[in-house]
C-alpha cells in the first residue's frame, strides 16, 4: 500500500477552508485486496467530487456525493467518513491537522448547501413554478385542501351545536329527581360528552395548521422539485459528454499506427513495478483499467489485430475490441463472401404475403394468490398452469424458430473451406438465442402426437418439420430438409431445475447438420438457459455454458463459450467466444459477439503462449485480421413490446394455413383463443385439452395392463408396444452412439393426399 504520508502538500496550498472551492490529495478506501488509493478531491458549491489525477479534471469525474444530504463523521486522528442515500466514503489525510481542515470545510459547506435550500422561500413567490402544469397542479391540490377544511369546519359546528344541546339536556336531567346511582351515570355522560367536544375543537384546529403549513411551503416544493430536475439534467448531459469522449478516445486508440510498448505477450516483465503500480492506481471505480488476467469464467486467449503494414497493437481482453475491424473489410485470402446476413432469398418474392402483426397482448394481472388457493385440496398433475404465464406458440414452433437465420446454412452450403463452413456454423448456433432476450413467458407445451410444420420452399428452399414424440419426460423430434444444399435434425428433451429464485432449463439432445455436396456432418449441443427473479422482480433470460461443435467427417472442432452474467464483471453482457481449429487442434480462427446481437470472425496469422494469468493459467496471444462480421441480428418488429416480443418469422408461426395436418399446432384452439385475446376461455379450453390427454393415457396405461396380463397368462400373447409417433421412429445414430428419434418419412406425402385419416383425434 502506498505511504499515506506522501502528496498530501497539494491541500496546504488549497483555498482556506470557507471559500467556494477546496481542493487536495485524500486517501479513498477502495477494497480489503487494495485497501486505500490516493485521489484528488474537489469541494464546490455543496458537492464533493473525487479523482485519480488532477488530469482527470477535465474529463472523467469517478464520483460526487452531495454535501446537503450527507452525514460527517470521522473514526480516528485522520479518518472522515461520509455517507448519503445509501453511499459511504471512507477517506483518510495524511495528518490529523490536515483531517481537522477537510471537516472544517466539509462542515461549512455543507451548511451553506443547506441554507441555499431552505433560502428558498416566499420571497421567491414572483417567481414562475417549474411549468404551468406543475403550478395548476399544486393549485388544483390546495383548493380540494381548502374544500376539505370547509366540510370539516361544517361537521366541527354542527357537532359544537349538537353537543352543546346534549350538555344542556345532561344538565337538564342533573336537575330532575333521580336516585343516586342514575345521577352519577348522567354525570360520567356529561364529562365524556365535554371531552367528544375538545377533542373535535382540536382536530379541526389541527386540520387548518395543516392547510396553512401546506399553503407555506408550496413553492419551496417546487423549487426542490425544479433543483432535482435540473440536477438530473446534469446528470444526463455528464453521462451523454463521457460517451462520446470514451468513442473518441476508442477511436484514437484503434486508429493509433504505433506500437504499444507493452504488449500481452510480455506481461512479466517488471513484475514487481506492475504489482505496485496495481496497487497505488487501479481502484475498484476505475473503470478505464485493463486486466488482462483471466477471470474464473473468461477464455483462457487474448486477441491482437494486425494492421496493414504488419504492425500489431494491443486489443481488449477476451476479444472485447475485435469488433472494431469493419464487417466489409475482406482480404484477398479469405474467399468468403461479406460478413452481412445472406438476405438474398428473403429479396424473392414471397408466393403468398406473410402477417405482420399479431393482436396486441391484453393488459392481464396476474394474480398468484388466485392460483395458489385453486390448487389448495386438489391433485398437483390435474391443475393446469393458467396461459397468463404463456406466449401464443407452441414449443414446436419455438423449435422451429431456430431457422430464423436460415441463410448462415445457405452461405455455409457454398463454403468450399471446411473451416470457414464451421464458422458459418458456429454463427448459427449462436443466432438460435437471439430471439429469447426478450421472450421471458414459456411456449405452449404441446399434446402428445402434437405436430407443426413450417414449409417455406418456395421462398427460402426448406421446409420443417416438428412432433411430440414423448410427453413423460416431454421430447420433441425435428427435421428440416433444404433444396440449397442441407438438412438438420434435432431431438430435445427439456430437464429443468428450479432453484428458488431461478429456473435452469437444460436442453438434452444433438443437433444434427449435414451438408449434401461436401458430406461434412456436424453435430452439437444447446447450453442451459436460466430464467430469473422467478418469485420476486422482472424477468429476465441468460445463457450460459459451453458448445463444442465437432465436423465429424473432418474432425475439426470449434469451443464456443457463452459467459454468464455477472455484476462484478467488466465484459461486455451476454458475450459468447470461441476458436475454430482443425483436426490436430491447431487454432485458425477466433469467433466474438453477443448471442442476443451478433457473431464475428477474426483469421488467425500467428500464436504464441503469453503470460500467466491471476490463477497461474498461461493465455494465448492470437495475432489475426481484422473481424467481419458473420451474423447480425435483425431487428424487431415495430410493436414488438405489444406482441410478445416476436420477431418477424415468429409472427407467422401461428398464421392460420390450408392443407396443414390435422394435429398442426396452429390448429390448437387454447392456443388460438389465447391469440385472439380470449384468455379465459383459453383457460378453459387448456384445461379440456390437458383432461382430454390424460383420459388417453390412462386408457393407455390400461391397455398395457391387459397385454401384460394376457401375454403372463397364455405366454404367447403379443408384446404392448405403447405409443409410437407418427412420423419418426427410435434409430441408433451411427455417429453419436445415441437412440434418438429420426423422420421416417410420409408426412409431406400425406400432405399432397390431404389424407390425414392416420392422424388421432388430439384437439
Amino acid at each position: 500500500m502506498s505511504d499515506p504520508g506522501k502528496g498530501s502538500s497539494a491541500s496546504a496550498a488549497a483555498p482556506a477552508p470557507g471559500s467556494d472551492t477546496y481542493k487536495g490529495w485524500l486517501f479513498k478506501w477502495t477494497n480489503y485486496l487494495k485497501g486505500y488509493q490516493r485521489r484528488w478531491f474537489v469541494l464546490s458549491n455543496g458537492l464533493l467530487s473525487y479523482y485519480r489525477t488532477q488530469a482527470e479534471m477535465a474529463h472523467t469525474c469517478r464520483g460526487t456525493i452531495n454535501l446537503a444530504t450527507a452525514h460527517i463523521d470521522t473514526e480516528d486522528a485522520c479518518n472522515i467518513v461520509l455517507s448519503s442515500g445509501g453511499r459511504t466514503y471512507h477517506l483518510k489525510a495524511s495528518t490529523e491537522v490536515e483531517r481537522q481542515r477537510w471537516v472544517t470545510a466539509l462542515e461549512l459547506a455543507k451548511a451553506k448547501a443547506i441554507r441555499m435550500m431552505n433560502d428558498q422561500s416566499d420571497d421567491s413567490g414572483d417567481e414562475e413554478p417549474t411549468s404551468q402544469s406543475d403550478r395548476s397542479e399544486l393549485q388544483g391540490t390546495l383548493k380540494i385542501l381548502v374544500s376539505k377544511l370547509d366540510d370539516l369546519s361544517t361537521c366541527n359546528d354542527l357537532i359544537a351545536k349538537h353537543g352543546a344541546a346534549l350538555q344542556r339536556s345532561l344538565s337538564e336531567l342533573e336537575g330532575l329527581k333521580v336516585p343516586v346511582e342514575g345521577g352519577e351515570k348522567i354525570k360520567a355522560v356529561n364529562e365524556r360528552a365535554t371531552l367528544f367536544r375538545i377533542t373535535s375543537n382540536a382536530m379541526i384546529n389541527a386540520c387548518r395548521d395543516f392547510l396553512d403549513l401546506a399553503e407555506t411551503h408550496s413553492r419551496r416544493w417546487q423549487r426542490a422539485l425544479q433543483y432535482e430536475r435540473e440536477q438530473r439534467t446534469h446528470l444526463e448531459e455528464t453521462i451523454e459528454q463521457l460517451a462520446k469522449q470514451h468513442n473518441s478516445l476508442e477511436r484514437a486508440w484503434r486508429e493509433a499506427p504505433t506500437l504499444v510498448s507493452t504488449t500481452p505477450s510480455a506481461p512479466t516483465a517488471n513484475k514487481g513495478g506492475s504489482e505496485r503500480l496495481r496497487k497505488e492506481e487501479a481502484s475498484d471505480e476505475d473503470g478505464d483499467t485493463e486486466y488482462f488476467d483471466a477471470m474464473e469464467d473468461s477464455p483462457a486467449f487474448i486477441t491482437v489485430t494486425a494492421t496493414e503494414n504488419t504492425q500489431h497493437r494491443r486489443s481488449q481482453s477476451n476479444l472485447s475490441g475485435a469488433s472494431g475491424g469493419q464487417p466489409n473489410d475482406w482480404n484477398q485470402d479469405d474467399n468468403m463472401s461479406p460478413g452481412h446476413n445472406d438476405v438474398s432469398g428473403k429479396q424473392l418474392q414471397p408466393c403468398r404475403q406473410r402477417r405482420t402483426r399479431v393482436p396486441d397482448k391484453p393488459n392481464y394481472s396476474l394474480n398468484l394468490w388466485s392460483i395458489m388457493k385453486n390448487c389448495i385440496g386438489k391433485e398437483l398433475s390435474k391443475i393446469p398452469m393458467p396461459v397468463n404465464f404463456n406466449e401464443p406458440l407452441s414449443m414446436l414452433q419455438r423449435l422451429s424458430e431456430d431457422l430464423e437465420y436460415h441463410e448462415l446454412l445457405d452461405k455455409a452450403a457454398r463454403c468450399d473451406s471446411s473451416l470457414e463452413q464451421m464458422c458459418l456454423v458456429a454463427a448459427f448456433s449462436v443466432s438460435s438465442y437471439s430471439t429469447t432476450i426478450h421472450r421471458t413467458a414459456k411456449p405452449f407445451n404441446p399434446l402428445l402426437g402434437e405436430t407443426y410444420e413450417l414449409d417455406r420452399r418456395e421462398e427460402f428452399g426448406y421446409r420443417s418439420l416438428c412432433e411430440q414424440v414423448s410427453h413423460h419426460p416431454p421430447a420433441a423430434a425435428h427435421h428440416v430438409i433444404s433444396q440449397r444444399g442441407w438438412t438438420l435434425w434435432q431431438e430435445i428433451t427439456i430437464a429443468s431445475k428450479f432453484r428458488g429464485k431461478y429456473l435452469s432449463i437444460m436442453p438434452l439432445g444433438a443437433i444434427h447438420l449435414h451438408f449434401h455436396s461436401s458430406g461434412n456432418h456436424y453435430v452439437w449441443r444447446k447450453v442451459t438457459s436460466t430464467v430469473h427473479n422467478i418469485i420476486v422482480g422482472k424477468l429476465w433470460i441468460d445463457q450460459s455454458g459451453d458448445i463444442e461443435i465437432v465436423n465429424q467427417r473432418t474432425k475439426e472442432t470449434c469451443q464456443l463459450k457463452f459467459s454468464p452474467y455477472s455484476y462484478f464483471s467488466r465484459d461486455v453482457p451476454r458475450k459468447v467466444t470461441g476458436v475454430v481449429a482443425d483436426s490436430g487442434g491447431q487454432a485458425h480462427y477466433v469467433l466474438s459477439g453477443t448471442w442476443d446481437d451478433k457473431i464475428e470472425s477474426a483469421k488467425i496469422l500467428q500464436s504464441s503462449r503469453g503470460g500467466s494469468g491471476s490463477e497461474g493459467k498461461q493465455k494465448t496471444v492470437y495475432q489475426t485480421l481484422a473481424p467481419k462480421l458473420l451474423w447480425k441480428k435483425y431487428p424487431l418488429p415495430e410493436n414488438a413490446e405489444n406482441m410478445y416480443f416476436f420477431s418477424a418469422l415468429a409472427l407467422t408461426l401461428n398464421e392460420q394455413e390450408d392443407a396443414v395436418g390435422v394435429t398442426d399446432s396452429r390448429l390448437r384452439p387454447d392456443q388460438r383463443l389465447m391469440e385472439d385475446g380470449r384468455w379465459d376461455e383459453a383457460n378453459s379450453e387448456k384445461q379440456r385439452l390437458e383432461e382430454k390427454q390424460r383420459a388417453v393415457r390412462r386408457r393407455r396405461e390400461a391397455d398395457a395392463s391387459d397385454a401384460l396380463d394376457e401375454e403372463c397368462e397364455y405366454d404367447s400373447g403379443k408384446e404392448y408396444e405403447g405409443y409410437q409417433p407418427l412420423w419418426f421412429h427410435q434409430r441408433r445414430d451411427s455417429v453419436t452412439g445415441e437412440t434418438n428419434f429420426v423422420y421416417k418419412g410420409g408426412y409431406w406425402e400425406a400432405k399432397e393426399r390431404q389424407d390425414w385419416s392416420m392422424c388421432s383425434n388430439i384437439f
